[in-house]
């Protein structure tokens, strides 16, 4: 009896291994005019941030006490930095949060997720795969905006040195790879944020309301971090190190920070991310 079950769910067990493909996933999302409109997004706020300095007022290159404004329009690598600099802290936040908070809830709340599951998708491989689609999309708008910043900023401010605030220089060839690994690092760390979303998404069936949480998360942590009285307790936060990238910009790295920081961020990704796969093999699905 035992084996003549095992032959019939035999097949089913193999096409469900086989269901929802990452490359179906990831041409469905690519498809939706949310992922369209962030990539456009993104490749343009380089070019809006070039208009704005175009027509407003500098200092003159070379003056002393330059601000990190002012030092953007001075060469192509100083330009990307600027860019990471407006976008760390929200906006690559946003990014993620709104590619993870989508994942499950968007289903839910097109009342698909029910169907999806009786393809049959094992809810553990559908969460997965969706997951990894996630991170594919959050990580090529990640590297979109510096990739465009650098093009549009070489070709604008020229291929001169990195010039830091203190004084600190650096090769342009070096300069642009250490700003590579500035944007591995900063991927690396929003991962706590890919947690936290879609810790979020699965126990919601409104893609907004996880978006919108895992956002608030990332500020309140922002906001706690600035609170002196709490001593090494920031250590702890998520968000404590998020620019420990900047270490990447002198002339003598020291990687201690962003050690600490990538660290941080996985320890609270796996707790997220754990936390989201115990809970949707437990959900009540009716949506």
């Amino acid at each position: 009896m035992t084996e003549l079950a095992d032959r019939r769910l035999g097949p089913r067990r193999e096409s469900s291994g086989r269901t929802l493909p990452v490359r179906i996933e990831l041409l469905r999302q690519l498809r939706r005019r949310r992922t369209q409109i962030t990539l456009a997004l993104f490749a343009l706020l380089p070019v809006i941030l070039w208009i704005a300095f175009s027509v407003g007022n500098s200092s003159s290159p070379g003056q002393a006490g330059l601000s990190l404004t002012d030092l953007a329009q001075t060469s192509g690598p100083n330009f990307v930095v600027f860019a990471l600099f407006s976008s760390a802290s929200f906006l690559f936040v946003v990014v993620v949060a709104l590619f993870f908070g989508d994942t499950v809830a968007s289903e839910a709340s097109w009342s698909s997720l029910r169907y999806l599951l009786a393809i049959p998708v094992p809810r553990v491989r559908l969460l997965r795969q969706k997951v990894i689609v996630a991170s594919l999309l959050s990580a090529v708008v990640i590297g979109v905006l510096p990739l465009v910043a650098l093009a549009l900023g070489t070709l604008v401010y020229g291929d001169g040195a990195f010039a830091s605030p203190t004084g600190e220089t650096l090769p342009y060839g070096a300069g642009v790879l250490r700003l590579a690994l500035a944007v591995v690092y900063i991927a690396l760390q929003l991962t706590w944020v890919a947690g936290v979303a879609t810790l979020l998404s699965v126990a919601t069936d409104a893609p907004l309301g996880a978006v919108g949480g895992a956002v608030l998360v990332s500020i309140l942590s922002q906001i706690l971090d600035t609170v002196d009285a709490l001593g090494s307790i920031r250590q702890v936060l998520p968000t404590h190190y998020a620019f420990a990238w900047t270490d990447l910009l002198t002339a003598d790295v020291d990687g201690t920070d962003m050690a600490r920081g990538v660290l941080a961020a996985f320890v609270w990704a796996t707790a997220f991310g754990a936390t989201a796969v115990w809970w949707f093999r437990r959900k009540d699905i009716t949506s």
